[in-house]
């Protein structure tokens, strides 16, 4: 009976110890602010995306 005791006192040990684990936290939010960044960037290329196509071809045609 002792000995199950101080296995469930084991376990619940790894348990908090695996909760407390952090080393993937980093990776994860640089996950998060590189999908902000394309959001952001997909956004602002669909809005402008005529003007900037004009831009290119004005500017094309004036090195021609």
């Amino acid at each position: 009976m002792l000995d199950k005791a101080v296995q469930l006192m084991m376990v619940c040990k790894d348990v908090k110890a695996s909760l407390r684990n952090q080393k993937g936290q980093g990776m994860v939010e640089y996950g998060l602010i590189l999908a902000l960044i394309s959001v952001v960037v997909i956004g602002v290329l669909t809005t402008m995306g005529g003007n900037l196509q004009t831009m290119f071809t004005n500017a094309a045609s004036n090195i021609k």
